[in-house]
This record gives structure tokens, C-alpha cells and sequence, in this order.
């Protein structure tokens, strides 16, 4: 008899304690789901509904372009010095979606990592803090400090490393990056939101990523950008030292020849 009244509380605790997980994540459901339906600014403003299709045929234009720059004659650039570089994924994307420039970059002599922290889904307050740790880490290794060469919400991260770690950074390089103005000038702030669980006005980690960093710092933007709006990843004079231009969609950042060829360029000034 003992054993059965200890079995069925054992029971009725079990069940107790699955109906309050069951609770848990009904709550936290409903928490993101808030989250990601909040109505936007109407101060804030992403790219135009055409745009952000126009990011379907990113596949294709980099196809194209590629296939423009195989047919072009091999030219013989300047030697360069070999430069420590660290690539920082966008938004839910996984440090393989840079392999291109990984390449380029390998190609041309510096010595590429990438972040070590696997897909991007959004900071933490010890997930930023392994990242500091990876880079501070790694520039001593290397015996200098590195490239950080960030896209999208990876440039957001770069930045925010170079504030905390300025000699460990020689430059930073954001490659639509939505660093200024309205943190909802973007067709993506509610996948964000919903995704990482914390409002884009309080993220865990970097509450002014429009102060510029104490290091050299380039903005690459596209008027073509059909997820951030171009004002916020071109900044304003003072929150970054330098602003690029390229013809690309959002998604192309990853892997356009073009925006290859202009971070050779880049890292070969330091």
C-alpha cells in the first residue's frame, strides 16, 4: 500500500511539474509573439516592399557577377601584407554563408577566421562575452590586432567588440549593418525580435551602436538594400570614418565579387 501511495505522488508531482513547463512555455509564446507583432514607428522606415523581393534574385546576380569577373583578364595587384581578419555572420546566417570572401580573402594572403560561435541568432550577454574573449585572444596570438569584417547584425557585433577591445582591433568593416538611426529602419527587427526574445531598444549587449569606435571604421551600404534601410547602414559623418557604396542586395554582401575585391582594397590600407 505504501508503495502505491508513494508511486501515485511521485505521479501527481511528475504531472505537476510538466504542466508547469507546459505553462512556462505558453508564456513565453505569447511573450515573443507580442514581441514580434509590436506596430513600427512611424518615424522608422525599411526598404521598399519591391526591394526586399528583389533579394530573391540575389543567387542569380552573383552568378552573373562572378561569371563578369572570370572573363576578365588576371591582373597582377600589389604585394600586400598578410593581416589577421575575423568574419562575423548577419542575422540567423551561419559563418559558412561568407565562404566567398573567406576565399578572397585567404587567397590574398591573410590569415581568416570566423567567429566560432555558429549561426547568429542574436546576443547574450555570455555569448558576446565568448566572442570579446575569441578576439582578444586572438589578436595576441597573431601578435596584432585584427580585421573585423561584419555583416549585418555581425557588424553591430564588431563594433561593439572595438568599443570594449580597441587594441585588439585594428578596423572594423560593416556591410549593411543597420548600426544607425531607428533600430526599426529594417524589414527584419521583428524576425529579431521574435527569434532572440528582447526588444530591439533592449538589446543585451551594445546600447550605442552609433558612436563611432576608437579605430578605423568603414561602412559598406547598397542602394539596393532590400532588408536595411540605406541611411542606417551608410551612417552619418562621425559615426564611422568611412562610407562605401555597392551595388548589391542585402543577402550579396556575403559573397559578391565586388564586395570582395573592395575589402582586399580595405585591409591592404592598413
Amino acid at each position: 500500500m505504501a508503495a502505491w501511495i508513494e508511486q501515485d505522488w511521485h505521479g501527481a508531482a511528475a504531472l505537476r511539474d510538466a504542466g508547469a513547463r507546459l505553462d512556462a512555455v505558453r508564456r513565453e509564446v505569447l511573450r515573443r509573439h507580442a514581441l514580434a507583432f509590436q506596430p513600427r514607428p512611424s518615424t522608422a522606415r525599411g526598404p521598399a516592399l519591391a526591394r526586399l523581393l528583389a533579394e530573391l534574385k540575389t543567387p542569380i546576380e552573383q552568378w552573373q557577377a562572378r561569371r563578369a569577373a572570370n572573363s576578365q583578364p588576371p591582373s597582377a595587384g600589389p604585394a600586400v601584407t598578410s593581416r589577421p581578419v575575423m568574419l562575423l555572420p548577419g542575422f540567423g546566417t551561419h559563418p559558412a554563408r561568407m565562404g566567398a570572401l573567406r576565399k578572397a580573402l585567404d587567397g590574398a594572403g591573410h590569415r581568416v577566421s570566423d567567429w566560432g560561435l555558429g549561426f547568429n541568432f542574436g546576443p547574450t550577454a555570455d555569448r558576446f562575452d565568448r566572442l570579446c574573449e575569441r578576439v582578444v585572444t586572438m589578436a595576441r596570438r597573431e601578435g596584432e590586432p585584427i580585421v573585423l569584417v561584419g555583416w549585418s547584425l555581425g557588424g553591430l557585433f564588431a563594433r561593439e567588440v572595438a568599443h570594449r577591445h580597441p587594441e585588439a582591433v585594428a578596423m572594423v568593416v560593416t556591410m549593411g549593418s543597420p548600426f544607425s538611426g531607428d533600430r526599426r529602419a529594417n524589414n527584419a527587427w521583428r524576425a529579431y525580435q521574435l527569434i532572440a526574445g528582447h526588444s530591439v531598444d533592449e538589446p543585451p549587449v551594445g546600447l550605442t551602436f552609433s558612436q563611432k569606435p576608437p579605430v578605423p571604421t568603414v561602412a559598406l551600404w547598397s542602394p539596393r538594400d532590400g532588408i536595411v534601410s540605406p541611411r542606417s547602414a551608410c551612417g552619418r559623418k562621425g559615426e564611422r570614418d568611412l562610407a562605401v557604396a555597392l551595388r548589391c542586395t542585402h543577402l550579396g554582401f556575403a559573397a559578391h565579387p565586388a564586395v570582395a575585391d573592395t575589402l582586399l582594397r580595405l585591409v591592404a590600407t592598413l
